[in-house]
């Protein structure tokens, strides 16, 4: 089945991406996502830009599944893109009216949906396409751990996070599937003025929350049926342990922050 969103949904593989311990995947995605919008340098986006596609090609995930994980925040790339290129002065390339396009500005726009498409992708590849989702809850409840002697419910916390990214990929079929049944019986949702389309979508909204509450209310059933009790004295299956190859991760995404915070401000500036 073609799905139209990545979230939530991973891809099974060998490779040594996959291999790599939740726990380093979820801190190494947050220190790229910081890394890449902290980038201003040209030099180091590039040196990004060929980390990433490094990184594509050891993960061996096709170039169109992890293009399509950009779809879901392409507004907002080309939305950013468009204020730098209509907003920074400069040297006028081309003037539309009241708008004016800038040499500084198309530099400026360009690299900002370079930073943003990288932060997307490398987060994408290091968590929801190369990490399970309930990974991704131990990782979380790991290094939420020592919060538990605050008091904070840190199994709870992970449990929810876990259930929700599990149920998003089920809620986007099944909005598909109530979309396609509701266009079968003449429903038109997609066309006519905003209010038009807004009255529209009630028909897909209202059941889409009902099938939501519903499997929300067998779930917990099933749970309640095995006698689910939170995190007391819970043990699991696979036990995290870091590997060598975490250890080597963790100095390389070190090496990145001190690209960018030590060595970017001491480059010179290009020509």
């Amino acid at each position: 089945m073609k799905a139209r969103s990545m979230l939530g949904r991973s891809i099974p593989g060998t490779s040594l991406v996959h291999r790599l311990d939740a726990r380093v995947k979820f801190l190494g995605a947050i220190v790229l996502m910081v890394a890449t919008l902290s980038a201003r340098d040209v030099r180091v986006l590039g040196f990004f830009l060929l980390w990433t596609i490094v990184i594509a090609i050891i993960s061996q995930i096709k170039i169109k599944v992890i293009m399509r994980s950009i779809r879901p925040l392409l507004f907002i790339i080309i939305f950013a893109t468009l204020l730098h290129l209509f907003t920074v002065d400069g040297h006028v390339l081309l003037r539309l009216g009241a708008l004016k396009i800038t040499r500084e500005g198309l530099i400026s726009g360009g690299l900002t949906a370079l930073r943003l498409a990288l932060m997307v992708v490398n987060t994408s590849m290091f968590l929801t396409l190369t990490t399970t989702p309930l990974a991704i809850a131990d990782a979380l409840e790991s290094l939420l751990s020592p919060l538990a002697y605050l008091r904070f419910p840190v199994h709870e916390f992970a449990m929810m996070m876990s259930i929700a990214l599990r149920f998003v990929p089920t809620l986007l079929d099944e909005a598909d599937k109530i979309m396609k049944a509701q266009s079968s019986r003449g429903a038109d949702y997609d066309t006519g003025g905003p209010l038009r389309r807004i009255r529209g979508l009630v028909s897909i909204l209202v059941p889409l929350f009902i099938s939501s509450f519903r499997r929300a209310d067998d779930l917990a059933v099933a749970m309640e049926a095995r006698c689910y009790r939170g995190g007391a004295a819970r043990t699991r299956l696979h036990a995290s342990k870091l590997k060598t190859i975490d250890i080597v991760f963790s100095f390389i995404l070190l090496g990145l922050l001190l690209l960018v915070f030590v060595v970017q401000p001491h480059l010179p500036p290009l020509l």
